[in-house]
């Protein structure tokens, strides 16, 4: 029998580092686009050492719902650490996790939790790269590059940080051959069973989504990609790297993440 809303629980969390002002306006939205009948749910902000106002923001904003936690790590800086954190002191069944700068909007998150609500023993994932999907603002179907640059460029993000993601992609996706479309999504729900421990601790950064996804399918567990349009950056700045020799050298985990296994 299918899983209701009466009967679900999902942590959704989110890994920090800096993103106060971001904070501030995510955490509310989610809060305010979850289903309504969807009861059993906690948002965990897992912070990576900020050095801005995440603390303060984050725990006003408990004060005002107690299903909000904040994790705060003492370990060195670490992506796949923070969420294999949130996902070991979660407390639901299953785990939901999405950037923290807004790119991912919230009423995605909601969309992702119905999905997985119809299909309860497959992974959702939200996708850019599909039908529905765009990247940075601009919807996959508009092919008007001009329009996409200039979105990118009045935002907080790199022209070149999102078109080198995007080459990246499409690289990882053919090389893997993999059904998911978008395989450094990092917006993702299932359940925590799936989600091994080694896949987070031998990654340094985003790579840890093409193990995950390769993992997975190792494993034959159904994945479902969601389309959502990326949105731009409104505050902070992109952990990601902002000069083609960061990108560069940022983008050769996810190579080797892409021909070799982690194991």
């Amino acid at each position: 029998m299918k899983e209701s809303y009466n009967n679900i629980g999902v942590s959704l969390i989110l890994p920090t580092l800096n993103e106060a002002d971001n904070l501030k306006i995510l955490i509310p939205e989610i809060i305010d686009n979850l289903p309504k009948n969807l009861s059993k749910f906690e948002i965990i902000v897992v912070d990576d050492n900020s050095t801005d106002d995440t603390e303060k923001v984050v725990n006003k904003l408990i004060d005002i719902n107690k299903q909000i936690r904040l994790i705060k790590r003492e370990s060195p800086k670490s992506l796949p650490l923070s969420i294999l954190e949130g996902i070991k002191k979660s407390i639901y069944e299953n785990v939901l996790w999405l950037d923290a700068d807004g790119s991912m909007p919230a009423t995605v998150v909601a969309e992702l939790i119905k999905e997985g609500i119809a299909s309860p023993s497959s992974v959702i994932i939200g996708s850019r790269f599909v039908d529905g999907g765009g990247y940075k603002g601009t919807q996959i179907e508009n092919k008007n590059i001009f329009t996409s640059i200039r979105n990118i460029y009045q935002s907080e993000d790199s022209v070149a940080a999102v078109f080198l993601s995007k080459l990246f992609n499409t690289f990882l996706y053919r090389v893997i051959n993999s059904d998911i479309k978008d395989v450094t999504s990092g917006f993702i729900l299932g359940k925590k069973e799936y989600f091994k421990d080694y896949i987070f601790t031998n990654a340094s950064y985003g790579d840890y989504f093409v193990y995950l996804i390769k993992e997975l399918k190792f494993q034959n567990i159904e994945m479902k990609e969601v389309g959502y349009i990326c949105l731009t950056r409104k505050y902070g700045t992109s952990k990601s790297g902002t000069s083609l020799t960061m990108l560069l050298k940022r983008a050769i985990p996810y190579f080797k993440a892409a021909i070799f296994d982690i194991k």
